[in-house]
């Protein structure tokens, strides 16, 4: 099994050593795990800075996959959170740097974060969706340097209730203009820690996904302690087998390794 959307104490909100989070994941029996931290350039709460030193990390990395080298694989990713007017900031840091695995989330929508709930504020439940997912689409179109979209559905996690709308229509237009660049999404399993009753994406628009011909897909458990590790992943992969999925996909230097669901 492989969990590819891990934090550690290199992201601004987790305090968790890597190396714990590492002999947590070789205990549970994970073959494969992808560091993913945090970097979220002018995130709108300015309590929160969501950048960390990248030689650091590099070196940590590199340490942890000698020091672990036949016991697990460990790969280097980022997430970065992508917002209209720092694009071009992510273009820099990809080109000064090197990933393995990189998901692009969008934590803020109009210069305002998720999760203080600010962009909420004097909008309809319709409205905040819309606009959310109208940023994302412009972001995916303008920006390319990144593997798969990261929960793709977020804006529902801080929302007291569900939009009236499904919004298939413009998530529609986001497959099809990212499936046909090799991009893909992740089956993120936080959702069920946070009251949701499935991860994110939602069954409704993975299947979605699907029918658009996606296929690169990375399973995800978002964890920020070591105890969350690979979190209802096998009620996980029995609805991406049940939709009709069938690999789940690992990266090695950016490149897709697909893996047949059947085997895991």
């Amino acid at each position: 099994m492989f969990d590819y959307h891990i934090h550690s104490d290199f992201s601004a909100d987790c305090n968790t050593e890597m190396e714990k989070t590492i002999n947590k994941a070789i205990e549970i029996g994970l073959k494969e795990i992808c560091f993913t931290e945090h970097i979220d350039y002018d995130y709108p709460d300015r309590d929160w800075i969501f950048e960390f030193d990248l030689s650091e990390y590099d070196t940590k990395i590199k340490e942890m996959q000698n020091k672990y080298q036949g016991k697990i694989k460990i790969k280097k990713g980022i997430e970065i959170g992508v917002q209209p007017h720092i694009l071009n900031q992510y273009e820099k840091l990809m080109k000064e740097e090197s990933f393995d695995f990189v998901i692009c989330s969008m934590h803020a929508t109009e210069r305002k974060d998720l999760h203080s709930r600010e962009f909420f504020i004097g909008k309809s439940v319709e409205e905040a969706y819309q606009m959310y997912y109208e940023e994302l689409l412009h972001c995916v179109m303008h920006y390319k340097q990144y593997s798969v979209l990261g929960h793709i559905d977020l804006v529902k996690r801080y929302t007291d209730k569900e939009s009236i709308y499904n919004h298939h229509e413009i998530i529609k237009e986001i497959f099809r203009e990212i499936i046909p660049q090799g991009k893909g999404i992740e089956l993120n399993t936080s959702g069920y820690r946070y009251g949701l009753e499935k991860g994110m994406p939602s069954e409704d628009i993975l299947r979605l996904y699907k029918e658009a011909g996606g296929e690169i897909l990375t399973l995800g458990s978002d964890s920020h302690v070591e105890k969350t590790l690979a979190y209802r992943f096998n009620d996980s992969l029995r609805l991406l087998k049940d939709i009709g999925f069938k690999y789940i996909t690992t990266f090695d230097d950016g490149r897709p390794i697909f893996h047949h669901i059947e085997q895991l």
